[in-house]
């Protein structure tokens, strides 16, 4: 049924304006309005793993390195190995020409031989000049030849017998100079000294290499069963550790993988001390400001599958505490520490009211501490004052360092 006009007067229409405004109004207070802005904010105490951890970066080495050179100069006949090649202790590796050391060896044998046979015929002539001497002395004695005589064939039988030891004397030396000539011949078939991979061919066939000044490293052999990791630890942190502390390590191509192991030593001195000389010691006093000072930490690291490859960098934890499922809260919300050890901590209660709570702290690394004593989980430790325009009640924060 149609409404009829005379109902729709002017202040029949605004009134029903007004009841759907303040209906609207109604609804949007209702339903629409925005909490209230937080007071305080907060994170709450959970469980996870904690460790305190000095951070490095260090670089695979292998466990054992050898330069295998040449002791003896000449060119290089053969090469008997390849680059990645397993090669075992006192396996060839290479040969040198021989032929100028077999010339030597055959030079000093003969200068040996003839040495010998001088000696021989000095032996010979001792028997005669003993003979004469004794013939010389019988005479003498029956008055029956003359002292000149008997002088003469005494001193030659002691040139003779001096003779005879200064061949002897010739003879050590020669054997000694035939021996050298031919260690060099055997120098000239190089072996590996250690089981290894060889992991440098730093010369090539046909090349000639001199060995009268330095020794020429022909191949690199090294063992890689086993790795070592030599990582730089900070002058500020080489204090806080010590050898026999846990470690993890990871690469960079594979980022999630961790490699145990245990710190094995602590270098006493940095590298620099490879280099310097005694009379640079004010020089580097002077520099010592400027440049930051590392100390080198050694830890072995099994490698069965060589997938950890010489010069590889290392990102290196080294652990100086740990806990596992711990109740973990951010450093930051720790207040003053009393002299009972115990640490203070606003703790928000049933109301939203904050209440101070003592608690006791385990592992801090600065970022999480570990709660060992009066907080449980899910309680929500207070961090600060909440800024003006309602920032989120439970604050990010840094998630503890999982083990």
């Amino acid at each position: 049924m149609p409404i009829s006009s005379k109902f729709l007067t002017p202040w029949r229409i605004a009134l029903a304006a007004i009841v759907l405004a303040a209906l609207a109004v109604g609804a949007k207070l209702l339903f629409f309005s925005a909490p209230p802005a937080p007071r305080f904010v907060t994170a709450t105490a959970t469980r996870g793993d904690l460790e305190d951890a000095v951070l490095a970066t260090g670089t695979v080495q292998a466990f054992k390195q050898v330069s295998v050179g040449a002791q003896v100069s000449g060119q290089v006949k053969t090469l008997l190995v390849e680059l990645g090649q397993r090669v075992k202790k006192g396996e060839p590796v290479a040969e040198i020409d021989s032929t100028t050391q077999q010339n030597t060896v055959r030079n000093a044998e003969a200068a040996l031989e003839n040495v010998r046979a001088q000696l021989a015929a000095q032996k010979a002539s001792l028997i005669q000049t003993e003979l004469t001497y004794k013939r010389q002395k019988h005479l003498l004695e029956n008055e029956a030849g003359s002292r000149a005589d008997f002088e003469a064939a005494e001193a030659q039988l002691a040139t003779t017998r001096a003779s005879v030891a200064a061949l002897q004397a010739q003879i050590k030396q020669a054997e000694i100079t035939a021996d050298t000539a031919k260690v060099n011949l055997g120098y000239t078939k190089i072996v590996s000294p250690i089981d290894g991979i060889v992991v440098a061919l730093v010369v090539q066939q046909g090349q000639t290499v001199n060995a009268n000044q330095t020794t020429p490293t022909i191949i690199k052999v090294a063992q890689l069963d086993t790795v070592t990791v030599k990582t730089q630890i900070s002058e500020a942190d080489v204090v806080k550790v010590q050898p026999g502390l846990p470690v993890y390590f990871t690469i960079l191509g594979e980022p999630d993988q961790r490699y145990h192991a245990k710190l094995r030593t602590i270098e006493p001195a940095t590298d620099a001390i490879l280099t310097e000389s005694t009379g640079s010691s004010s020089s580097s006093t002077s520099t010592s400001t400027t440049t930051a000072i590392y100390y080198n930490g050694l830890f072995d690291v099994p490698n069965p599958g060589n997938k950890l490859r010489i010069s590889m960098t290392a990102q290196v934890s080294i652990l100086r505490a740990q806990a596992k499922d711990a109740i973990v809260i951010p450093a930051s919300a720790l207040g003053r520490r009393g002299k009972d050890g115990r640490y203070t901590v606003r703790v928000l209660g049933e109301g939203g009211e904050p209440q101070p709570r003592q608690i006791r702290v385990g592992i801090n690394n600065n970022v999480s501490a570990e709660v060992t004593e009066g907080l449980a989980e899910g309680d929500k430790v207070v961090l600060g004052e909440a800024p003006a325009g309602g920032a989120p009640q439970n604050a990010m924060r840094r998630p503890p360092m999982r083990m």
